[in-house]
């Protein structure tokens, strides 16, 4: 029931606020005087069923703008105020008050009506001497009146000042030459609005602008001033006439784009009744984001009212500089016209205020105080000054009286008024070339106070260093507002990947010696000399220095098989000493074997030289070590090769008799063995190796190892080896087939076939540069193998018969099998 009283009761109270037109006066506010001033507002904010106008009929507003209203109010209290002053002495300055009702058709209407000289607009050829009743305007709010207006005026060159419209078109003054404005151009604040977003990091945001001349200029203006900066995730126009069919439908779409939009920051280029329309729908799905306003409703005090406004999120903004006019606060509070004037929209507010019409706060004089705030309508204030002033040089007016003709032409006050330079409430103010005031914006942010929002400015954006600047008090801002980013931040050690769209791009990690130490950088830099970073590193750090530690797995793996391979020695020698009588250790002969086992120890030796912190000395160690003590071991397996192949060349006993003299074990094992040491000693003589720092050019690790210093005298080494071992290879193959009792010949082959394999599998990890780290494991690794190999082939069998099959090593048993042996054989 009392839902639907206050239904009703609405329904009635909305037909109150409708405002029809007198058709016999358009002005709801006059005063006459000297010099008068049109003043256009729109204190209504539609004109009911335009788009269903058909006939040139009285227009019907509704929608009483209490901002508009107050700010219609600052200008003819600011008039009053100068009328009290001596700022024109023996002038008073008169105005008339027009309403377009936020439609450019009716503002047309309305010049009509303020220029017709005896209720008649003329037609004239020249208008330089075009005297009518006005002589300057103050308005339009909105940028699409203000340039309808302004083509019309340009045309009479009447001077006219906008307090609110900034739209960058009205800065060309070819097209508008009659106009000024009191604040910077959109160019400034599209600029503003970029270094904002650059100021918080937010290059992805969502886009609304209406379809309108303001909208679409603001709009454009913040493209140009954004490109390769500032993204927008969207771009959504609403329509500019709130009267629009399809407007509900419209809002919807863009709240349901919002809502889907990744951005976290809505840029709202609206007006002030769209953004209430459009945070109905965020209220009402609970949809939180960062909101940037733009001037047009920045300080909307409604707005800041609306219920549950603190479910919407943060919400930024640019103001024009605003201030307070001293006593106005008292003028609204005592709010009647001044005697001799009329004022309609005084008696149609305080009507609507008595039968509640406005919102419960505005019940009471008193109440629309706290409901608008009076520091919006400081513009006006600013914009009437101006005016005067160009009057008072114009009318060459002193301390006490003015000299000039007050039927004067408005183009000659259009003159006065661009070159106006004055001081109000201790700031400057003058226009620009483009007649604009260049001063620059506060920068506010709407504060949640209880259930409702309030403005407080936090910073600046002057034009002068085009920067926005935080006050110290809310520094902590810079913290603690979210990023709003088409791609999440490439961390330190990755760079931007550009895409098709220049905010949007995806993180490549840098590569091996580069770097990045910031965030989002767009290219890596190299590292400095002497230092290196692996892939995706945020700094470069010097080089490691690796080399095979005794505390290390593999070393110790090495020097383990050491020890066993010396312990193999060592028994197989105490082996052969001991039992050096037995017919298996003089066939194998003892002599030569020890020389072995000496070769082996020696070789063994050398592969302990290979582990630890190379120097000068161990590096000429290391091969000199392996070379001599393998070379010794391969020469006595020769020197049985050879003595075997003798034995059993009976078939040819002349070049038995000639290889005979050839056969002198000892000389040969110093003249095979003293071939490798005068190589050696050539190798170390003249470029002997050394220890070096070998990176593989990736990695942070340089590793210290022995450079051969010459590749030349590392393969000789190693090829006589080979040369040798193959020559073992050949002659034991030749005397493959003898009786195996005497026969060496199948270990002979089977170890040098081991040695050969082993360093063939060398060779390629030697020539390949990027395997420069495991060269040396790599050899440490081949000798063993290798010096394995001749242990297992030549020591551990004959060992393994005289410890456990010595009943079979007798000469009885021995020539008994031979002598069956050689029975079988064809004759």
């Amino acid at each position: 029931m009392m839902r639907s009283r206050l239904q009703v009761c609405v329904l009635g109270l909305m037909m109150l606020w409708v405002h029809c037109e007198n058709p016999s006066s358009l002005s709801g506010a006059y005063l006459d005087g000297d010099v008068n001033c049109a003043i256009m507002s729109s204190i209504h904010s539609r004109v009911i069923d335009l788009h269903k106008r058909t006939k040139p009929q009285p227009f019907v507003c509704s929608g009483f703008a209490l901002t508009a209203f107050l700010q219609s109010l600052s200008a003819i209290y600011t008039i009053e105020e100068i009328n009290n002053s001596t700022l024109l002495p023996g002038i008073k300055l008169g105005y008339e008050v027009c309403d377009p009702c936020a439609s450019p058709t009716k503002a047309l209407h309305c010049l009509e009506h303020l220029l017709a000289v005896n209720g008649s607009l003329p037609a004239l050829m020249d208008y330089t001497d075009f005297r009518p009743p006005i002589k300057a305007l103050l308005g339009e709010q909105y940028s699409e009146l203000s340039i309808a207006m302004a083509k019309l005026l340009s045309l009479y060159l009447v001077p006219q000042v906008s307090c609110y419209s900034s739209s960058p078109v009205l800065s060309d003054k070819l097209r508008y030459p009659s106009f000024m404005r009191v604040i910077p151009s959109d160019i400034y604040q599209a600029l503003a609005l970029v270094k904002l977003m650059s100021h918080f990091s937010w290059n992805w945001v969502g886009v609304v602008y209406g379809d309108d001349d303001y909208g679409r200029a603001a709009f454009q203006s913040f493209m140009q001033q954004s490109e390769g900066k500032i993204c927008a995730d969207f771009e959504k126009v609403l329509p500019h006439y709130l009267d629009h069919v399809d407007i509900d439908k419209h809002i919807k779409e863009v709240a349901q784009t919002i809502r889907n939009s990744k951005a976290k920051v809505m840029l709202l280029i609206l007006k002030p009744e769209l953004v209430e329309k459009l945070f109905k729908e965020m209220i009402q799905t609970n949809t939180n984001k960062i909101w940037i306003a733009s001037d047009a409703w920045s300080v909307h005090r409604y707005l800041m009212k609306m219920k549950d406004i603190n479910k919407v999120g943060k919400i930024f903004g640019f103001s024009f500089s605003m201030g307070i006019t001293p006593g106005f606060e008292d003028y609204l509070k005592n709010l009647r016209p001044t005697p001799g004037a009329r004022n309609d929209f005084i008696e149609e507010y305080k009507q609507l205020r008595l039968n509640c019409s406005l919102s419960p706060s505005t019940c009471a004089v008193e109440d629309m105080l706290h409901t608008v705030d009076l520091r919006e309508a400081y513009r006006e204030r600013a914009a009437i000054y101006a005016f005067a002033h160009g009057l008072r040089a114009l009318l060459k007016c002193n301390e006490t009286a003015c000299s000039g003709d007050t039927n004067f032409p408005p183009w000659q006050l259009l003159e006065s008024m661009r070159s106006v330079n004055f001081t109000l409430d201790g700031k400057t103010y003058f226009f620009d070339e483009n007649g604009d005031f260049a001063d620059g914006y506060d920068l506010i942010m709407w504060k949640e106070n209880n259930d409702e929002r309030i403005i407080e400015v936090v910073g600046k954006f002057l034009l002068k260093n085009q920067k926005v600047e935080i006050f110290s008090q809310f520094q902590w801002l810079n913290n603690n507002i979210s990023t709003s980013k088409c791609s999440d931040p490439c961390r330190p050690g990755t760079v931007k990947n550009q895409s098709e769209i220049s905010c949007c791009y995806s993180c490549m990690e840098c590569p091996e010696g580069k770097y990045t130490d910031e965030q989002d950088m767009p290219k890596c830099l190299d590292c400095p000399k002497d230092m290196w970073s692996n892939k995706g590193d945020h700094e470069c750090s010097k080089f490691q220095e690796k080399y095979l530690e005794w505390t290390a797995s593999y070393p110790i793996a090495l020097l383990a098989a050491t020890a066993i391979g010396l312990v193999l020695v060592l028994t197989s020698l105490i082996i052969f000493c001991v039992h050096r009588n037995t017919i298996v250790i003089k066939k194998a002969d003892n002599t030569m074997s020890c020389f072995m086992l000496l070769g082996l120890t020696v070789s063994f030796v050398s592969v302990i030289m290979f582990i630890g912190k190379p120097n000068w000395h161990l590096c000429r160690a290391q091969q000199a070590v392996y070379g001599l003590g393998f070379t010794l071991c391969v020469s006595c397996i020769l020197v049985k090769a050879f003595r075997t192949f003798l034995a059993f060349m009976a078939f040819d006993p002349h070049n038995q008799h000639r290889l005979k003299k050839l056969y002198k074990p000892l000389i040969n094992l110093v003249l095979l063995t003293g071939g490798q040491g005068i190589i050696l000693l050539f190798w170390l003589v003249f470029k002997s190796p050394f220890p070096d720092l070998k990176w593989p050019r990736t990695g942070m690790l340089k590793y210290i190892v022995c450079d051969e210093g010459t590749i030349v005298g590392f393969a000789v080494m190693h090829g006589y080896i080979a040369l040798l071992a193959f020559i073992c290879f050949f002659l034991a193959f030749k005397g493959r087939k003898v009786p195996n009792d005497f026969n060496d010949t199948g270990v002979i082959i089977f170890s040098m076939l081991i040695h050969l394999f082993v360093w063939l599998c060398f060779i390629p990890i030697y020539i390949d540069r990027n395997q420069t780290d495991q060269r040396h494991i790599v050899q440490a690794s081949a000798i063993l193998a290798s010096n394995y190999g001749i242990i297992f082939c030549h020591f551990l069998p004959k060992c393994y018969i005289v410890l456990w099959e010595l009943s079979e090593n007798s000469r009885a048993t021995i020539l008994s099998r031979l002598s069956q042996q050689c029975r079988n054989m064809p004759s």
